[in-house]
């Protein structure tokens, strides 16, 4: 898990751009992990991914809903994406009661927040991470992944 993929001082526009990396190189039963503090890019990121699959509809903070669900791609290959918000959750068990193992069986799992349930993720996951900088309009991007994510073609 130690592979760096991505490391900016990105911008919105490069935020957009490696969601649509990442959104290229999904598949169903990928597991991404959004991780750092409030306000740090998270949802930027995540409704960024979303429109890169084509999801035109509002996609709004599953912070109250902690999962939205969205049907993306057609035919073959499409699937769903879950889209975690673990922010609110109090215990680990919790997440089961929202879907968690159907997403990791057939779906794809974007998980704002992981940290709660740290150790139900698998090995080969894409961690990325957002930090402050000190200019108000970039954030550090840190972008780490198994194996099979750095031989994927949206990495080279």
């Amino acid at each position: 898990m130690d592979t760096l993929l991505f490391r900016p001082r990105a911008d919105l526009a490069e935020i957009e751009a490696l969601a649509g990396k990442v959104a290229a190189g999904l598949r169903p039963g990928d597991v991404v992990l959004l991780i750092g503090e409030l306000g740090s890019g998270k949802t930027t990121f995540a409704r960024a991914l979303l429109r890169a699959l084509g999801v035109v509809e509002e996609v709004p903070s599953p912070t109250f809903t902690l999962v939205q669900t969205y049907d993306v791609g057609g035919g073959g290959d499409g699937f769903t994406l879950w889209h975690f918000d673990l922010y609110r959750l109090e215990t680990a068990a919790e997440i089961e009661e929202l879907g968690f193992e159907e997403a990791l069986d057939t779906g794809v799992s974007l998980v704002e927040w992981p940290e709660i349930v740290a150790d139900l993720w698998p090995e080969d996951r894409l961690e990325i991470r957002f930090a402050h900088t000190d200019a108000p309009d970039k954030r550090a991007v840190t972008v780490t992944g198994g194996a099979d994510w750095a031989r994927r073609s949206a990495f080279q």
